[in-house]
């Protein structure tokens, strides 16, 4: 195989698995090339993906060492992002009854929310986390894109018990979207004590819900190190959680003019 046949190849087995080591054997195995060889593919690999501001390849060195994609985003391609998740979501149509807005189309786009994950992924890329939580439904989506773009297990948090999930913790926990006591369960199996998780959701009022997830996990003893939503609204001004990363903020809904105001957070970068 030519030496850029194998680049393309290490670029494409590398951005597929995001934070995955992969030894060099692996490569030299694969190509049937020398060590020396694939640290000169891999050398250039890097430079193609920095190229186009996509991320990093890097070294690791030791018995344990290899290469690795660590996934990145430029300020420009952020600041796109968020407009057009801002652009989408300003559209009157969107407001239901009661101050709602329709986002199920949104948050189910694989590629938008690909997208809003590599901005969670650059965010939280430090923050040490063994899981990605969040509860159902839509937040989901997001989630398991962060959850793959860091290589951590994503852990779904239910509203209800199911039997398949065995033994399980469950907590009541008032959210104040709806104004009412609301019950959400995470499996016994699901995760193991002392660890960390990163919460990534898809919608925040309040934050009940959120507070509920950091009080669920905290009955296994596990540190939340992050909390990253699609969109916060500004009201109420007091959370239910302190410290909270949102893509986009909505700033009001005025149902009689169907008008809809969201703003980028800056911040998030």
């Amino acid at each position: 195989m030519k030496k850029n046949m194998r680049v393309g190849a290490i670029i494409k087995i590398l951005t597929d698995s995001p934070n995955k080591i992969y030894n060099l054997k692996y490569f030299c195995d694969m190509f049937d090339a020398a060590k020396s060889s694939i640290s000169e593919d891999v050398s250039s690999a890097n430079e193609t993906v920095e190229s186009i501001t996509e991320g990093h390849i890097i070294t690791i060195p030791g018995i344990g060492g290899g290469v690795k994609f660590i996934p990145d985003i430029s300020l420009e391609k952020t600041q796109l992002i968020q407009d057009r998740l801002c652009s989408l979501l300003s559209d009157g149509s969107r407001i239901l009854g009661g101050g709602f807005l329709y986002t199920s189309d949104i948050m189910f786009d694989s590629h938008l929310v690909s997208d809003l994950a590599v901005i969670f992924a650059r965010k939280f890329k430090d923050s040490g986390a063994n899981y990605v939580a969040t509860v159902e439904t839509k937040g989901i989506p997001i989630a398991s894109m962060v959850a793959h773009q860091l290589n951590l297990p994503l852990v779904v948090i239910r509203r209800e018990a199911k039997y398949s999930e065995g033994s399980t913790v469950s907590i009541n926990y008032f959210s104040g979207s709806y104004d009412r006591i609301q019950k959400m369960s995470i499996a016994k199996r699901a995760v193991q004590p002392g660890t960390k998780a990163l919460i990534i959701d898809d919608f925040m009022r309040g934050g009940g819900s959120l507070k509920g997830l950091t009080d669920i996990l905290s009955e296994f003893n596990i540190e939340v190190v992050g909390i990253g939503v699609a969109i916060a609204s500004v009201v109420p001004e007091k959370k239910k959680v302190s410290s909270f990363s949102p893509i986009a903020y909505l700033e009001y809904i005025d149902e009689d003019k169907k008008e809809i105001k969201i703003v980028s957070n800056s911040e998030i970068f």
